[in-house]
This record gives C-alpha cells, sequence and structure tokens, in this order.
C-alpha cells in the first residue's frame, strides 16, 4: 500500500501569504501607473548658451563670424542671430539702413554692442535705400553703445545719394534696450512734412511696447523749425532714463500715440523748440489718453517752451522734482487742473554749457540740481557712468555730480 506523506505543518499558510504579497506588488505597480500617467508633464526650459559674433571693417560676410574671421556687417550678422546671441561691433565704420527682425527671448535676449562706446560708426551708404538708420523690428533686443551718424554724404541735396535718413534708430519691437548711443545729425537736411523722424523712435505700430531708452546722447536731429522731428519719439509704455538730448527741431522728448505709464526720470534736454511733451493721440492699439505717466528729475533748460501736455492726456500724471528754467515762451504748459510740485526755477550750472559745440552737463558744484530729486530706483550708473549712490541724495539731470 503506498503511503501518501502529510504536508508540513503550514505550508498552505505560507502559500497564502505568497499569493496575498503578490497581488498587492501587482496592485501598486497598477496604482503608480494609473498616477503617473495623470500627473502633469513638467516642462523644464532648456539652457540658453550665449554664441558671440563678432563684426569688423576688415571682415567679410562669408566668414563665420568668430574673433579671427568676424562679419563685415551688421546687416549680415542680423541675419545669423539666435536668441542669446551677442554681436560684438569692433571699433571702425559701418553702413546703416538695415533690419533686424529677430527675437531674443525674456532669458536670452540678443545683443548688439560696441566693443568700445561710440567708435562702432554707423552712416548711410554712399547711396541710401533706406530712411531710417537702424530699423529694429525684433523683440527682446538690446543696441548699446553705438555712433549713428546721419550726416555723412547727406549733407546737400545731392539726389545720387538717394533716400535722406529720417530716423537714427528706430524699435517697433517690445521689451526692447536702446542703451548708451550716440544718435545725431539725422534729418538735419530733409523736407519738413508730417511723415516726421527722430533720433531714436520706439513705435506701437506693429504693437511694440514697454522699451528702455538709457543713457543716449541724441542732438542736431531735423531741419530747423520742424514741428514733426523728435530727439527721443516715444509711442508706448516705455522707461526713459539718463539721456542727455539738445539741438532738436521740436520736442526733446515726445510721448504721443499710444504712450501711456511713461516713466521719464533723470534727463537733461536743452536748446530745443520743447523741452519735454507729454500727449496722446492719433491712436494705433489704444483709445488713449495718456495717463499715469511719470516725468521725474528732469532738467529742462534753454528750449523755446520746457515742460508740456498736448492731445489727450489723463488726470493721473505726475510732474514731480524737475529742473524747469529760461524756456522763454513758458516752462510749463499743463493740461487744466494739472500741478507740477518740487520744481526747481533756477539755472542749472553746468560745468560747461554751450548752444553750439558740445555742452558737459555735468553739475558744477554751486548747482541747484543737486540733491534735489527723488529716488526713482535707479542706483545704476548715470549718462557719464557714474553710480547713484543709494544712500545719498538723488540729482536732478542726467549727471550725478
Amino acid at each position: 500500500m503506498t503511503s501518501i506523506r502529510p504536508a508540513p505543518q503550514g505550508a498552505p499558510l505560507r502559500h497564502l501569504h505568497f499569493l496575498r504579497s503578490l497581488l498587492c506588488l501587482l496592485f501598486c505597480a497598477l496604482c503608480a501607473a494609473c498616477t503617473m500617467k495623470e500627473a502633469p508633464a513638467v516642462t523644464v526650459a532648456p539652457e540658453v548658451v550665449p554664441t558671440e559674433l563678432y563684426v569688423a571693417p576688415d571682415g567679410l560676410d562669408t566668414n563665420p563670424g568668430t574673433r579671427a574671421a568676424p562679419l563685415r556687417s551688421l546687416a549680415r550678422a542680423a541675419q545669423l542671430v539666435t536668441p542669446g546671441t551677442i554681436v560684438n561691433a569692433l571699433p571702425g565704420t559701418y553702413y546703416g539702413g538695415f533690419r533686424t527682425t529677430i527675437d531674443g527671448r525674456a532669458n536670452a535676449r540678443i545683443v548688439f554692442r560696441a566693443t568700445e562706446r561710440w567708435r562702432a560708426h554707423i552712416v548711410p551708404p554712399p547711396v541710401s535705400t533706406a530712411a531710417l538708420g537702424w530699423d529694429n523690428r525684433a523683440s527682446y533686443v538690446d543696441i548699446e553703445g553705438f555712433d549713428v551718424d546721419g550726416s555723412p554724404g547727406l549733407d546737400g541735396p545731392d539726389p545720387s545719394a538717394g533716400i535722406r535718413w529720417t530716423t537714427g534708430i528706430y524699435s517697433g519691437g517690445s521689451y526692447d534696450r536702446i542703451v548708451g548711443n550716440h544718435v545725431h545729425h539725422v534729418a538735419i537736411t530733409v523736407p519738413c512734412t508730417s511723415t516726421g523722424g527722430s533720433g531714436i523712435g520706439v513705435d506701437s505700430f506693429y504693437k511694440g511696447s514697454h522699451s528702455e531708452v538709457i543713457g543716449n546722447s541724441v542732438h542736431d536731429i531735423g531741419p530747423p523749425g520742424c514741428r514733426w522731428v523728435q530727439g527721443i519719439y516715444v509711442n508706448t509704455p516705455a522707461t526713459i532714463r539718463n539721456n542727455v538730448v539738445y539741438r532738436i527741431s521740436e520736442a526733446g522728448i515726445h510721448l504721443w500715440h499710444d504712450a501711456h505709464d511713461v516713466v521719464v526720470v533723470n534727463n537733461t534736454v536743452t536748446a530745443s523748440n520743447t523741452g519735454i511733451l507729454v500727449g496722446g493721440g492719433d491712436f494705433y492699439h489704444t483709445e488713449g489718453p495718456n495717463d499715469h505717466t511719470r516725468v521725474v528729475n528732469n532738467i529742462v533748460y534753454d528750449n523755446r517752451r520746457g515742460i508740456m501736455e498736448q492731445g489727450a492726456t489723463g488726470p493721473h500724471n505726475t510732474y514731480r522734482n524737475n529742473l524747469v528754467f529760461g524756456n522763454p515762451d513758458g516752462d510749463w504748459q499743463l493740461a487744466e487742473g494739472m500741478t507740477h510740485s518740487g520744481t526747481v526755477a533756477a539755472e542749472p550750472h553746468f560745468v560747461a554749457y554751450t548752444r553750439d559745440g558740445t555742452p558737459d552737463f555735468s553739475l558744477a558744484q554751486d548747482s541747484p540740481a543737486i540733491g534735489k530729486g527723488l529716488p526713482e530706483g535707479d542706483t545704476g550708473p548715470d549718462f557719464y557712468g557714474k553710480t547713484r549712490p543709494p544712500k545719498e541724495p538723488v540729482d536732478i539731470g542726467a549727471c550725478q555730480h
């Protein structure tokens, strides 16, 4: 008779525990899979590695744009940039009349910069085919340290010279920065028409907005007596800071079209028809008015008119701690009910001021503008590169003494 050996004591329980453990593992795996499927996707922004291009007067546009083999033209560099690119322009002369159209990004701006301040000269070509020296339509672009000179070849009515420049630097993009440039002798011989022009123009026509115009020298812009040509012409929300502007046909700083919420701070404007004009009208994309604009710490001296409002302006514009003096047709012309405060009504006492030549807008030791400004969050350099100390009184004008 065959004997049947009994199963070891506890074996069925061990089998049961094993099956339960296996089922638990399968259940957990299924739950994890469901959880992973339902979790939102995580977006990781790619790291931006800046690329540098070089441009030099002895370069070639067939070169790769390295320091050893630079490009010849800014126009060619503008075709090669990508977000994060820095274009270095070495000292020398370059032809203007080109357009930049490639956007940077908030974390990867495209930078065009002169390697030495004002020694990369942008001039009209022998036969100009454009009315704009630099036509920027892109966003998140910086233009830094160039000398934009509209006079070579265009100082007389010579038809062979082609189209005369009406604007030095034009920006139709958003969040652009025009910093530390020298823009001069633009539109001096153009006919005075309502198409207008400017040294630096920041425009809303292409829906650009929120750009910065900082630390530029803008002078000798427009034919004498022409009301349509401005020094710095801004049509959007923007910041205009630490610029020196003089000898302008109409307004040294002119706000119009869709301008509102503009900060106009620590500029020096002289020898023009109007110092600062805050206005709105001929709207492109808004219904106006120009409201919530702040005009603070500016020197407006020796113009025909000082600071004025015109067109559609709102009740929340503020005018504080400006030095406004010596403007024979009126230091102030604001809309009814508008006021200004903290105004210094005295000569600014520059180190060396002349209506002709090149003024030195540094403040003399006895200047009434010293220490009379308001802090507007700017502790960076003034027009001449001097830091405005955060714990010291702010001076009025573009130059800290």
